[in-house]
């Protein structure tokens, strides 16, 4: 996670991240639009999660539900923020 958030003083993520995290990367440094392009064309359960989480945070309600329910996943009912860091920790391959 250290390594993942000191990357974000780059200009752009690692060429080699999982299109999930490139989103997330994307989504931490304020690009909205960017995140969203990546999140929109990965056909994957986590695509559908980071899809998810963004709509959450542009404030679509009704979308980020739509897509969380494509992911398997819950509503995030906790912070834009912890819900960044739970998606990020469990890509890297950690417990969300």
């Amino acid at each position: 996670m250290a390594e993942f958030k000191a990357s974000l003083a780059g200009a752009a993520p690692a060429p080699d991240l999982a299109a999930p995290l490139a989103a997330l990367w994307w989504a931490a440094k304020g690009n909205w639009d960017q995140a969203h392009g990546i999140a929109q064309d990965e056909a994957s359960a986590d695509g559908s999660w980071v899809h998810a989480y963004l709509h959450r945070v542009e404030g679509d309600l009704g979308n980020a539900g739509y897509w969380y329910r494509q992911a398997g996943k819950p509503v995030a009912k906790d912070s834009i923020e912890t819900e960044w860091e739970r998606m990020v920790l469990s890509l890297l391959g950690g417990r969300a």
